[in-house]
């Protein structure tokens, strides 16, 4: 229940000004991706707490949270929030063939005076609709009014959804529209059509209204097939449509007028596997090409180095590619210990103008755009929370519950992580100023949730980046100081 209010938080940003003055937009894309991450971890705490029970016919309850944030920018400049986060949700279950799920919160979030990423201060937010589902399962209805068990299954859910595929490093995303789960041992299909939820921040941070206006389309399939009880492989295949209204803007950098034009058509094709190597060791690896259209940038150089030269938008080929490889190892101690170890690579640009994943400042005119730009969600951090764009990941981790035999803190889980960083290309962008160097920097992060009673947990996270040679060497960039993120939040359930 904690993560209702990093969900809400997700639609709180407005139009910043001139996108050059200290990439004060990527700055708030970050932001949002940072409390995306957050909200990502408590969003499962809170759908195992509301999990249905079979033949349940009602069940309904709400939660109040307050949280406080400390987040660096890349300037350096500490952001400060307070929030408040009222939530509810009801389900109806029919004996586990009809059930209708929604889920609603409403915000009051304080920035310290000055801290704001955009325009708003202290603002009230909502109520907002964060899921509103309807699910049918054919298996069951059939067993429970038809007295027959049939071999294979189809599973209908209907509204707003996380849809989850893979990895994430694809898509990973908020949608209204509908997921059909067909499904034949060994074989299973899942079939996806919806609508981007408008209120998610968009990957390019300067198109106007970024953050609570993003019509985007997406259509797809994914094949899997247990191949034995150990392994499963996969394929599957998504295109998106850009849908936005404002496909054209107007800058004037250096003194020129600069002409962006926006519309980020492209799709994927994913193959990978996941299971388990021993009965402790588990994988799971997921590859993807990705191609389309993009517009390439209307002008080339960088404007934080000098001049620029205005050139025309052209319409592009996108071809990237990313790859996300990570091995989960369970020990068998009443701790509950588990090691991760995860690659994320990611494909980059090195004739990109400016910046990693928009079209202003992005590709060279008249040249395939080799950035690889998804609509996942993995681990990049919680302090630094890179785009999975020209970028080099190597996650390392270990979580446990530390008391398992002390009754008051029984419920308490540790963990940390250990994350190195890395341009792909040395001379392309990423979403910030750079060198033209690879190294980006080390991120230790470190995150405690303990439910102290059944009705009352706290969640607390603390990351610190130390910035590498790419960024501390960076032409009008912010030096090798630290970046901090702190977040805490207490929930009291009802």
């Amino acid at each position: 229940m904690k993560c209702s209010r990093l969900n809400t938080l997700l639609a709180s940003a407005a139009m910043l000004a001139c996108p050059l003055a200290g990439f004060a937009q990527t700055d708030l894309e970050r932001f949002e991706r940072q409390l995306e991450q957050i909200h990502r971890d408590n969003q499962r705490a809170i759908d195992d707490a509301i999990s249905p029970l079979q033949r349940t016919t009602l069940d309904f309850g709400g939660w109040y949270t307050i949280s406080f944030m400390a987040i660096d920018d890349a300037a350096q400049k500490t952001h400060q929030l307070v929030q408040h986060d009222l939530g509810g949700y009801a389900r109806l279950n029919f004996e586990d063939v009809h059930e209708f799920f929604v889920r609603g919160v409403l915000t009051y979030r304080d920035f310290k005076t000055g801290d704001a990423f955009d325009r708003h201060g202290d603002d009230l937010i909502g109520p907002k609709l964060e899921r509103a589902t309807y699910r049918f399962d054919l298996q069951r209805a059939m067993s429970v009014y038809g007295d027959k068990d049939i071999k294979g299954n189809v599973v209908f859910q209907g509204g707003r959804q996380l849809v989850h595929w893979a990895n994430g490093l694809t898509l990973s995303q908020d949608i209204d529209g509908a997921v059909v789960q067909l499904s034949y041992y060994p074989f299973s299909v899942e079939l996806l059509g919806g609508l981007l939820r408008d209120s998610v921040t968009d990957l390019d941070p300067y198109r106007t209204n970024f953050t609570d206006d993003s019509r985007r389309s997406f259509f797809g399939a994914m094949v899997s097939a247990q191949i034995n009880p150990r392994h499963t492989v996969f394929a599957y295949g998504l295109l998106q449509d850009d849908n936005n209204n404002d496909p054209v803007r107007e800058d004037i950098i250096n003194g020129d007028g600069v002409t962006t034009r926006f519309g980020y058509d492209s799709h994927y094709i994913g193959i990978g596997a996941r299971g388990n190597l021993t009965d402790r060791l588990l994988y799971s690896v997921e590859g993807v090409y990705q191609g389309g259209k993009t517009y390439s940038s209307g002008f080339l150089g960088n404007p934080n180095e000098g001049p620029i030269t205005v050139v025309d938008p052209t319409r592009d080929e996108i071809h990237a590619w990313a790859l996300d490889a990570r091995l989960d190892y369970y020990f068998s101690d009443e701790n509950q210990t588990r090691l991760t170890a995860e690659l994320v690579v990611a494909s980059g640009d090195g004739d990109r103008s400016y910046h990693g994943t928009s079209s202003y400042g992005g590709n060279k005119p008249g040249t395939s755009d080799r950035g690889f730009n998804g609509f996942g969600m993995t681990n990049t951090g919680l302090a630094f929370a890179p785009s999975v764009s020209n970028l080099v990941l190597i996650r390392g981790g270990i979580s446990t519950t530390p008391f398992p035999n002390v009754s008051f803190v029984r419920n308490l889980q540790v963990g940390s992580d250990l994350l190195v960083f890395n341009k792909l290309v040395s001379g392309g962008p990423i979403n910030e100023n750079t060198a033209d160097s690879t190294y980006l920097g080390t991120e230790a992060d470190f995150y405690a949730n303990w439910r102290i009673t059944s009705d009352l947990a706290l969640s607390m996270r603390y990351g610190v980046f130390l910035p590498g040679r790419a960024l501390s060497h960076a032409p009008g960039g912010y030096g090798s100081d630290p970046r901090h993120f702190f977040y805490s939040g207490l929930t009291l359930s009802f």
